[in-house]
């Protein structure tokens, strides 16, 4: 368990790391990738061509558009069952009387 001085030194470095523009979070990955991940993070992080050109490169990678919002409504109005005449009304059972 971490004393007031280390809680208060971690929490004035997580802000001043917030004032640059930096934001913490976590990463699954294999634990054989982990200096790759954590090269990248840090040459991502110095902000210059390098920087640039990685992005650019694992964005090409990765290859996937940001998902836009209405994403399931999309998909819904998609479906085969749309202008069916489906009766999803349930009965109403309030269920058994008990005593207490």
């Amino acid at each position: 368990m971490s004393n007031a001085a280390q809680k208060r030194a971690i929490e004035s470095y997580r802000a001043r790391l917030t004032q640059r523009g930096f934001k913490r979070f976590e990463v699954l990955a294999l634990e054989s990738d982990r200096e790759l991940i954590r090269s990248l993070a840090r040459q991502l992080a110095e902000d210059g061509p390098e920087a640039e050109e990685a992005r650019q490169t694992v964005k090409a990678l990765v290859g996937r558009a940001p998902r836009k919002p209405g994403g399931i409504l999309a998909s819904l109005r998609r479906s085969p069952l749309v202008g069916a005449d489906l009766d999803l009304v349930r009965p109403r059972d309030d269920g058994r009387r008990i005593d207490l």
